[in-house]
């Protein structure tokens, strides 16, 4: 079976060259990569359960990376097994391992840091967490993993605090006088442009609630970046909700989530002009309104690019 390497350079303090090489059985893409000279990370160390999830707060130089692998065969269980084995081969020590419903379900998923599509697909029926650390160094060291799949591709995200300096992850070596490529478009963007929509998949709204947490929001940064830009561009914000509910009551509801995510971009210094928020209810779902799962993807806003030229 043909393998895709990529390197993570994960060194021991005093241990140089002592790397965790990951391997997925499969063509693997990095679709995010992202370095931090310095952040905290609040890594999960527990489930879900009665509202909270435990969570160890760790800083220091911050990595985030996810990976999507063409046909990506056997179980999450298999791919999440096969990656522990990697790291603790490297002096990783599981702090916590869980699987989709031990976790917590959708709220563990929910209340905890991921890349939002395409970057990073969570399948809320089928996923696989595990948190680890190494403490070998001068420097503590700290990762988790998510590993989930849809029906012909397997996810991989990492995100990993501490240590000691993060290294560029590569899948192959490029010559050293090669002109470096553009860089690409961030998948946002590149959906937005392309498909004229994209979904802002860290906005997350409880039923009947169009309240956005104080917290920052990789997508609203992201869209606020491009619009400053862009300034001839211009977005339509639609918010939908699940089926619960009137929809006199819930297309109101959906304008205001809308419109709470536009306050925010405003916030961001994106002009007025460029921007109107609006919303359709229940009317455009993604997913059954049968599962609480299809209800909470079913609350959301989509960012619509209505610019013609």
């Amino acid at each position: 079976m043909k393998r895709a390497l990529l390197y993570a350079a994960l060194t021991f303090a005093g241990m140089p060259g002592y790397a965790l090489e990951l391997s997925f059985s499969g063509p693997a893409t990095l679709t995010h990569s992202e370095t931090q000279d310095f952040a905290s990370y609040k890594l999960p160390v527990g489930p879900f359960l009665d509202g909270v999830t435990p969570t160890l707060v760790a800083e220091g130089p911050r990595e985030q990376l996810a990976w999507k692998v063409e046909s990506a065969s056997g179980t999450t269980l298999g791919v999440a097994d096969n990656l522990r084995r990697q790291i603790e081969a490297v002096g990783f020590e599981l702090l916590y391992e869980c699987e989709t419903d031990a976790c917590g379900g959708f709220d563990f998923r929910f209340k905890t840091e991921v890349l939002p599509e395409p970057d990073m697909h969570i399948d809320l029926g089928d996923y696989r967490y595990l948190a680890a650390q190494r403490l070998g160094g001068a420097v503590p060291e700290y990762l988790s993993l998510f590993v989930s799949r849809s029906d012909t591709l397997g996810y991989v995200q990492l995100i990993r605090v501490g240590g000691q300096d993060l290294a560029t992850i590569q899948q192959s070596p490029e010559p050293a006088t090669q002109t470096a490529a553009p860089q690409p478009k961030r998948p946002l963007i590149e959906r937005l442009e392309t498909r004229g929509s994209a979904i802002l998949q860290d906005l997350q709204f409880e039923t009947g609630s169009s309240d956005l947490a104080s917290q920052e929001y990789q997508t609203l940064g992201t869209l606020a970046e491009y619009l400053k830009d862009q300034p001839n561009r211009k977005i339509a914000l639609v918010g939908h909700t699940d089926a619960e509910g009137s929809l006199q009551g819930n297309i109101a509801l959906s304008r205001q989530r809308a419109r709470a995510a536009m306050q925010r971009l405003i916030r961001l210094g994106v002009p007025p002009a460029q921007l109107e928020a609006d919303g359709v209810g229940y009317l455009a779902p993604m997913a059954s309104n049968l599962t609480e799962e299809g209800r909470t993807q079913n609350r959301r806003v989509e960012a619509i690019l209505t610019s013609t030229q």
